[in-house]
């Protein structure tokens, strides 16, 4: 991932492989995202790259947008614990506070992990960038108990955001 972010002109003159891997991880795991997207170029603008990647996984069939989310790191779990998250989640887990945190906090984010899971079937998702720590707790918990179908697409609208985030990032306005 390069510091310094792409023009969109660059975005659009790039081959499919070379656009796929510029921002074949902007959706965690999911290179498929940015083969979709990608169809979609010349893009007007970073606006409308953002809608191409947002409405690859609009039009991906439920397996493949909850194999989507299945692809997202536990927040502030195992894999950020053992170094083993992509660059781009570790930031954003960092952002808010998630990489320092005490052992009782580290519990009970581990608590949250795993009944999330066992109700869902997916990793609680939120686009954490711009949040604090308790901010995400106070989300964790506000949205464990809700019914599986609006907890799926609360976490797509959240993947969403995060991929906007990325883009953001990665490609200048």
């Amino acid at each position: 991932m390069s510091t310094q972010p792409l023009t969109l002109a660059a975005v659009n003159r790039m081959d499919e492989d070379a656009f796929v891997a510029s921002f074949g991880d902007i959706a965690e795991h999911s290179p498929w995202v940015a083969k979709v997207a990608e169809r979609a170029r010349p893009y007007l603008d970073r606006t409308a790259m953002v809608t191409a990647f947002v409405e690859a996984v609009d039009a991906a069939g439920e397996d493949v947008q909850r194999g989507l989310l299945r692809e997202h790191p536990d927040l502030a779990g195992r894999a950020a614990i053992a170094g083993e998250l992509a660059p781009e989640s570790r930031n954003e887990q960092a952002s808010a506070g998630l990489d320092r945190m005490t052992a009782d906090e580290y519990d009970r984010f581990s608590r949250l992990n795993a009944a999330y899971r066992d109700r869902h079937g997916i990793p609680f998702i939120l686009a954490v960038k711009g949040a604090t720590k308790d901010q995400v707790l106070a989300a964790f918990e506000a949205r464990l108990d809700n019914p599986a179908d609006i907890e799926f697409a609360t976490a797509l609208t959240q993947v969403q955001r995060i991929i906007r985030f990325r883009l953001e990032d990665r490609v200048s306005a």
